[in-house]
Parts: C-alpha cells; structure tokens; sequence
C-alpha cells in the first residue's frame, strides 16, 4: 500500500449512444464492470495518461472533450483519486488488453445494469449529459 493516494485516470468513451467499458482483470474490483483507465506514469500529463490507457486496455482512440470529475476511491488497502473524462470515439473496435479481461461498446441501460460502483454510474451519468450538450456541435464519424 502506497502512503499518499495514487492519481489515476477513467475515460468515458460515447460512439453514437454506446458507452465503452471494461471487465476489471486486476484488484481493486477484479471482474467488475467499469471505465477504461489506470495510473498516472511519472512525468505524464492527465489527458496523455487517460489517452495511453485508453488505447492499452480497449485499442480505442477517442477525442477527449472534456473533464467529468475527481473522485475518491478508498478501500482498505487503496487509495485512489480518480480523474475522469468524457471523450467521443475515432477508431478502433475494443479488444481487452493490459489489464482487462472483456471491453465493449454498450448502451446506456446495460451500463446501469453492469456497474457495480455508484460512483462509476454518476460518472457515466454525468459523461452523458456533456456528451449530448456537446453532440451537435461535433464532428462524428461515419460508421
């Protein structure tokens, strides 16, 4: 266990009105349903740490649009602070990769469903809301 909190980051990534997530492979939450994200490596911006891990757990690459919230995550043997970000998909079809076991496109109510986490719900709740204020405005790709 680490003695200071341990800043990592989550993207909330929207292809049209499908939402990506990850099946956790590792602690904390092993098998649970969440966000793509991780640590924060030395030396590295957020948005470049949130676009890496992006790209290591799913093979997507996305736009970030912008800043959701900073969180807390404690458990008896972590402490994180997770920095989230709301981004619109560019390319690639998920495959799980680094620390995940499944990563997939999803709509809105399956998400609710899978999420085990409150907070992560919120999260994508809020990535929402910033994401159909900003959709007109966005240049989508064809699919």
């Amino acid at each position: 266990m680490s003695a200071s909190p341990i800043p990592a980051v989550g993207v909330v990534v929207w292809r049209e009105d499908e939402v990506l997530l990850i099946q956790r492979g590792r602690e904390p939450m092993k098998g649970q349903w969440s966000i793509p994200g991780g640590k924060v490596e030395w030396g590295e911006g957020l948005k470049e740490a949130a676009a890496r891990e992006l790209m290591e757990e799913t093979g997507v690459t996305a736009d970030l649009i912008t800043l959701i919230d900073v969180i807390p995550a404690i458990g008896a043997d972590y402490h994180y602070i997770l920095i989230d970000y709301v981004a619109i998909w560019r390319a690639g079809e998920p495959q799980a990769g680094d620390d995940a076991m499944a990563a997939q496109f999803v709509d809105l109510e399956t998400a609710r469903a899978r999420l085990a986490w409150d907070e992560t719900r919120k999260v994508i709740e809020r990535s929402y809301a910033i994401y159909l204020a900003h959709r007109e405005a966005l240049i989508l790709p064809q699919s």
